[in-house]
């Protein structure tokens, strides 16, 4: 069953609406962005957030030390890293902290997927290229592309994603499947939309 993640959490109400739909993942996100949260704000989050859901921290390029902090603060479960990042950050974040790690793959053509082989991490996420912005665009990358790859790891797919178009997304045949501002209103998290996408995916049969 692909799971879900929905990025993004940063109100009281957030972690109610994750609390009764239980995704598999909530993403903190730490990195410049609307959806910023600081160390102190995700602590509170985390507090009140149920722990069958676990939380991944979404960094650009942050200090090592940070996040060690915040893994051992037991604030996140999983690490995102959304940049840039180089081999050698890779290999030094995993010798210091023992959390599973994500890694971001911004996609435009069949050449971007070049370099996967090299990372160190235990999952990719595959999200849409853009010049201005290293993620949460909204914009989708063409899933053809996927069909002539063979990934070398299991893979969270982003990029546009809401309850309509999710299917597609699972035909690619995604570990999970992650949205941010396809299940929001205005800006906010919309417990409707956060309903019905997580309806979308658990019921497709693209998914059983």
């Amino acid at each position: 069953m692909t799971k879900v993640k929905i990025c993004g959490l940063k109100r009281k109400e957030d972690i109610e609406f994750a609390n009764i739909l239980l995704p598999e993942y909530a993403g903190f996100v730490f990195a410049a962005s609307p959806r910023q949260v600081s160390a102190e704000q995700a602590a509170k989050l985390r507090a009140e957030l149920d722990l069958r859901v676990r939380t991944v921290g979404v960094f650009v390029k942050e200090d090592i030390n940070f996040i060690k902090r915040l893994a051992a603060e037991r604030i996140i479960d999983v690490v995102q890293l959304h940049g840039d990042e180089s081999q050698e950050y890779c290999r030094e974040l995993r010798r210091k902290i023992n959390l599973p790690v994500i890694k971001v793959l911004r996609v435009r053509n069949i050449e971007s997927f070049e370099s996967t082989i090299d990372y160190e991490c235990d999952y990719l996420l595959l999200d849409t290229y853009t010049k201005t912005a290293y993620g949460g665009s909204g914009q989708r990358f063409d899933l053809e592309i996927l069909k002539n790859i063979k990934l070398q790891r299991p893979f969270f797919l982003a990029g546009g994603l809401d309850a309509k178009n999710v299917h597609e997304a699972l035909e690619a045949k995604p570990y999970a499947v992650d949205v941010s501002g396809g299940v929001e209103t205005d800006g906010s998290k919309d417990f409707e939309k956060m309903r019905a996408f997580i309806a979308a995916v658990k019921g497709s049969r693209e998914n059983e």
